[in-house]
């Protein structure tokens, strides 16, 4: 008998201050990216966001809505939800040692910023803003995109 899928369920979010600028977080394996991380067992994905994202850069947000979902097909597989969010308060700093930096940014700036291509491709569609949820599948190792639309 076959065993049951396992899947790593994660978000990230697109965190934007008043004047617009976009938070982002430096991973030490990865480079510059959208804060976010695994969500933990019996928490569901709102409450996950707002922590990792409070975890990660000290700052406490209110999530607004969801943007895209990205299915990775290659190990460890992934849910990935992405979702628009607002800052409220805490001053942006980094907190533990996997995240060496965290700082805000303009749109241009975390373009620039962003290389990891799965975090890229999110970025680009979280700053296109258009309605609908965009829907992405890929595998890494090398970066390969299967799959993409906006539902």
């Amino acid at each position: 008998m076959a065993e049951d899928p396992s899947h790593v369920v994660a978000v990230t979010g697109l965190v934007r201050d008043a004047s617009s600028r976009v938070l982002l977080v430096r991973v030490a394996t990865r480079g510059w990216e959208m804060p976010g991380g695994q969500v933990e067992e019996g928490e569901d994905l709102v409450s996950a966001l707002k922590r990792e994202v409070e975890e990660e850069s000290g700052c406490e947000i209110e999530v607004e809505r969801l943007i895209g979902v990205y299915s990775k097909l290659s190990p460890p597989v992934m849910a990935l939800h992405l979702f628009a969010a607002v800052y409220l308060s805490g001053e942006a700093r980094a907190r533990e040692e996997a995240v060496p930096e965290v700082g805000w940014f303009s749109e241009d700036e975390a373009r620039r910023l962003v290389t990891h291509p799965p975090s890229a491709q999110r970025l680009a569609d979280a700053l296109v803003g258009a309605d609908g949820i965009v829907f992405r599948a890929y595998r890494l190792n090398p970066y390969e995109a299967v799959r993409g639309e906006r539902l």
